[in-house]
């Protein structure tokens, strides 16, 4: 470049007029990452299994990492045309199969469980997120939340004791940064169970963020944490 080539470039920064290229812009407003306790899941009236490896570990599961709109509402099935592929995550799936188990019937291996939070959710994040960094990036952020320790820490602990909501949830926002969302389900004998924890991520997937709305859904003061 010239003695007149590198003038007009500096005239056009000084002017602020030298755009820097375009960052990928998420079309939604934030993430849920769900995390949801084994031993509520398995503790209902639903029918249970284990993964083909095996019982999980007794620690929060993944239940997927779901774009999001302030109003309450949200993306589905954004991308029918783009595949789940299992060949780009194939350096994932021994941390997918021990964070992100299956728990559906009957037992199977986990990809049809990634494969529907993919096409569902996964698809709706592709602007800021391949496939690979979508399943890499909700695998970090629960190994970032260590829900469990966190609350192993605070006294509360799943040993089908019960525990006040409002502890819970101060533990998780002391360790995070932010108030969580948190939801209930009920055993047979209708006993209130902690179940799934929502934290709220920005449109990067890097950072937790105050949640711009907390999930629908219920709890009494005092939940259940189940054993598992």
């Amino acid at each position: 470049m010239g003695a007149k080539g590198w003038f007009i470039l500096k005239f056009l920064m000084f002017q602020g007029l030298f755009i820097s290229p375009p960052q990928p812009q998420a079309d939604f407003d934030f993430f849920y990452l769900v995390l949801q306790w084994p031993g509520a899941y398995c503790d209902t009236k639903r029918t249970c299994c284990y993964p083909t490896s095996g019982k999980p570990a007794a620690d929060f599961g993944i239940h997927g990492l779901w774009p999001n709109y302030k109003d309450g509402s949200w993306p589905s099935n954004c991308d029918p045309d783009s595949e789940f592929d299992r060949s780009q995550i194939s350096d994932l799936v021994s941390r997918l199969k021990r964070n992100w188990p299956t728990l559906a019937c009957p037992s199977n291996d986990g990809f049809k469980f990634w494969e529907y939070e993919w096409g569902k959710h996964g698809t709706c994040s592709e602007s800021v997120l391949s496939l690979h960094a979508y399943f890499d990036t909700t695998l970090r952020l629960k190994d970032q939340a260590n829900l469990l320790q966190t609350l192993t820490d605070s006294g509360i602990k799943p040993d089908d004791g019960f525990y006040d909501l409002q502890k819970i949830s101060d533990a998780i926002k002391d360790a995070i940064g932010f108030t969580p969302g948190i939801q209930c389900n009920k055993d047979p004998e209708r006993n209130d169970q902690l179940h799934q924890i929502f934290l709220c991520v920005d449109t990067s997937g890097a950072n937790f963020i105050e949640c711009p709305i907390l999930p629908r859904g219920r709890c009494p003061s005092q939940v259940q944490f189940a054993m598992f």
